[in-house]
Order: structure tokens, then C-alpha cells, then sequence
């Protein structure tokens, strides 16, 4: 006879309704912080131009910060009690970006990042309210730290693009 295990109760002051939905919402952050990773690691390896020394650096910190991310986010939906996403598959149905075909020339690189920050610090702060209405601190915390790296990160890329 095979050995059942137990799922023990968990008892951390949220309800499970609500840790539910806050892992759903960071389950979505999740998959927008891991595409992003890709899309910029991507970029890091086919970026060409006159630029390509400074992008070729700049993508290398950006994508090195984002995987860094990815277990902060993913550890959180496991102390909620959920289980972390962590298939492409999985990925691509949650994701809000979209991947990019092709090799693009570097300012398309560049806005197609800029636009992919955007979305992941809209993904993140679309979820404040559940974190909020769930007394969830810890969540928030971590929202608010993606929140000001994409939200930074797309104010210098942009940058790149004035003239």
C-alpha cells in the first residue's frame, strides 16, 4: 500500500481564497519577469551596431538582475502554498509579452524592452489590491521592489531612443 501524504494546514494569517489570488497574480509576474529575462538575454547575444558594446553591457546587468528575480517571486508563491510555474508552456500561457521574432536591429531591441518592462510593472502593480485587501506585506514588498526596477529600467532604456 502506498504511503499518502498529508498536506499539512497552513495558518499564516491570509485566507487560502486570498493566497490563492495572490499567487495566481504573481504566477502572471512571474511569467512576464521570465520572458523578459529571455527576450533581454536574447538581445544581450544579437545585438549589433555602433552601440553594441554599451547594449551588449547593458542588456548583460539587466537580464543578471532579472534572473535574480525569478526565485524571489517564484519563493513567494511557494510560502503562500502554491506551486511556482516553471514551464515554457506554462510561461507562454501567462505571460502578457509577447515573444519577438527574428533578430531586430538594436532601437526595436530596445523598444520592444522598454514596452516589455512596461508590462511587467503593470502585471505587478495590477495585483496590489488583492495584497492589499489580503493584508500581505511581504508580497507588496516584493511588488514594489519589481515595480521600481521595470519602471527605472524602462526610463533609461527609453532614453536610448531621444534624440
Amino acid at each position: 500500500m502506498a504511503k499518502q501524504s498529508k498536506k499539512l494546514s497552513m495558518d499564516i494569517g491570509i485566507s487560502e481564497a486570498d493566497r490563492k489570488k495572490i499567487a495566481e497574480g504573481l504566477s502572471a509576474l512571474l511569467a512576464d519577469s521570465y520572458t523578459l529575462y529571455l527576450m533581454t538575454h536574447n538581445f544581450h547575444w544579437n545585438v549589433t551596431g555602433p552601440q553594441f558594446n554599451s547594449l551588449h553591457t547593458m542588456f548583460m546587468n539587466q537580464y543578471t538582475e532579472q534572473w535574480n528575480a525569478l526565485d524571489i517571486i517564484a519563493e513567494r508563491i511557494r510560502s503562500l502554498g502554491f506551486p511556482a510555474p516553471g514551464t515554457y508552456k506554462e510561461f507562454v500561457k501567462l505571460a502578457s509579452i509577447k515573444e519577438v521574432e527574428g533578430v531586430p536591429k538594436a532601437n526595436d531591441m530596445i523598444r520592444h524592452l522598454v514596452a516589455a518592462q512596461e508590462a511587467t510593472a503593470r502585471t505587478a502593480r495590477k495585483l496590489f489590491p488583492v495584497v492589499d485587501e489580503a493584508n500581505d506585506q511581504p508580497t507588496a514588498d516584493v511588488l514594489t521592489q519589481r515595480i521600481d526596477v521595470h519602471e527605472k529600467t524602462a526610463w533609461m532604456l527609453r532614453s536610448l531612443l531621444e534624440e
